[in-house]
């Protein structure tokens, strides 16, 4: 057989039908187009309507790179038009969105068979388990993508082995044991999966997940070596060698259209948005977001825009469009909230473009719910963050950024809210006050706050150099993409760059 070149392999990537999970896998593929193979994107028509711009733009640069798109299992029995995590509003849609996610797998293969070149690897989302069986079926590599950090996943992994949450009340704080660092945490904070009473028709899909998971040939990271050296080497020894850092990924945006078209079409016009921000001081504005998927309650953000308020600071505050999000409009514009602050605060109703905010040189701070994605982009922006997590992996993403990193400030969240648990939701668990203490403390000019300030602009830099010629992540594609060559030619692979 002729040695393969990296313009004859030919990527293979399918996402999860989520902001937090499509958004990185289409950065990852003009990421790895970039380096020489041909990369296809499958993918379901809203998303690929979503994006077509975007990857056609890349294309239309040389890049190697295309999006198909597979038909919506309507016998799933969703309503039209909701293909995305985040249209999702009840456990009921819930389970038929991954009913949904499971009949994808046969027109997934069906298309697998006609592609030109023959598909070399699969990068695929980890909650997409039947992709490891399809990767068999077609001998070849199975990567899984995992959209969350390293730290989390050693987390997780001590989670499983030690079961210490298991033997605590579940309010009772308990510290990982056999952990690099002190991480303290409550039963309260852990991802659905440790709770027993939490969607427990999920249980399946979720042990699916982690046998697929196990099996695959390896798995690549949104993350970069530098910033958890510790916890990149912990989870490789649990996961064997190939596990690939890779990120940030969102780094791979460099011109402003890029950034201001990531994710969606922004619901403010970006001149109007970076001229808001031009006539700010240099790192004196707090960006506010709670992510795409966010259970805070209308008083709840309520709360949160008046802690912005009080701060007497300049912010952003970006509320996406739900049917809770329609009565913080109201309270808005019958409140006078935006007369008030006329001036020094800015509200998004809708998409925000996120990474343009975030570089530019007025903001000084990131209010985030510590979704990986976010807390990769605010590392990234060399900001200090003030967290406020909410559900899911976003209680043990704040650890990383406060107890590791030393980079942010939370203000006081202390239990997760699950997926569709509206009576949850409705209580107010963060006071404004409280928001505006936590703003407070970042943007203040004490010492300790300096420090903080400092270090979050040193890992903004290592961000940058990791992803540069030569840089950990750089080289980590490098590797990748020599492993799937080698792999092809029937020759061992090579360790992850340290």
């Amino acid at each position: 057989m002729a040695s393969q070149k990296p313009h004859q392999l030919h990527f293979v990537l399918f996402p999860l039908m989520s902001p937090g999970h499509f958004i990185p896998i289409i950065d990852m593929a003009k990421l790895l187009a970039q380096h020489g193979p041909t990369v296809t994107i499958i993918t379901t028509p809203l998303i690929a309507a979503r994006f077509s711009h975007t990857i056609n733009r890349a294309a239309a640069t040389g890049l190697p790179l295309r999006l198909l798109h597979l038909p919506f299992p309507v016998e799933a029995g969703l309503p039209n038009g909701c293909e995305t995590l985040e249209t999702v509003t009840s456990k009921d849609l819930l389970k038929k969105f991954f009913v949904a996610i499971d009949m994808l797998r046969q027109p997934f293969e069906q298309l697998l068979e006609q592609l030109e070149p023959s598909p070399t690897c699969m990068i695929v989302d980890k909650h997409l388990p039947w992709a490891a069986e399809t990767a068999r079926k077609f001998r070849i590599p199975g990567i899984v993508f995992d959209g969350m950090s390293c730290f989390y996943l050693f987390c997780l992994h001590t989670l499983y082995v030690s079961k210490v949450h298991e033997s605590v009340p579940v309010s009772e704080p308990f510290v990982l044991p056999n952990f690099p660092d002190t991480i303290v945490l409550t039963r309260s904070q852990l991802p659905g999966m440790f709770n027993p009473s939490s969607l427990i028709d999920m249980q399946d899909f979720r042990e699916r997940v982690r046998v697929a998971e196990a099996e695959a040939y390896g798995t690549v990271v949104n993350s970069f070596h530098e910033l958890e050296q510790s916890y990149v080497n912990g989870i490789r020894k649990v996961k064997g060698e190939k596990v690939w850092c890779i990120g940030p990924l969102s780094l791979c945006n460099k011109d402003s259209s890029d950034k201001a078209q990531r994710g969606n079409k922004a619901s403010i016009d970006e001149m109007e948005c970076l001229k808001w921000l031009d006539e700010q001081e240099p790192g004196s504005v707090i960006y506010a977001c709670l992510g795409s998927i966010s259970r805070l309650s209308p008083p709840q953000l309520i709360e949160l825009g008046s802690g912005l308020e009080l701060s007497g600071r300049p912010f952003v505050w970006v509320i996406r469009g739900n049917e809770k999000a329609e009565n913080v409009y109201k309270w808005i514009e019958e409140d006078g909230f935006e007369e008030r602050v006329k001036g020094r605060g800015l509200v998004i109703r809708g998409w925000a473009p996120q990474v343009l905010i975030l570089d530019h040189p007025s903001v000084g701070a990131f209010l985030t719910h510590c979704g990986w994605n976010s807390t990769l982009e605010g590392v990234c922006a060399g900001v200090p963050l003030v967290t406020w997590p909410i559900f899911a992996e976003q209680f043990i993403n704040e650890k990383l950024v406060e107890v590791v990193l030393e980079i942010g400030v939370s203000v006081g969240a202390r239990s997760a809210v699950e997926l569709f648990e509206d009576d949850k939701c409705a209580a107010v668990a963060v006071e404004r006050e409280a928001v505006r203490k936590a703003v407070e403390e970042v943007m203040a000019g004490g010492a300790e706050a300096k420090e903080r300030r400092k270090r979050a602009r040193e890992y903004g830099e290592m961000a940058k150099k990791a992803v540069e010629e030569g840089g950990s992540s750089y080289l980590n594609v490098e590797l990748l993409i020599q492993d799937m060559m080698e792999h092809v030619n029937g020759m061992g692979p090579k360790e992850e760059h340290e």
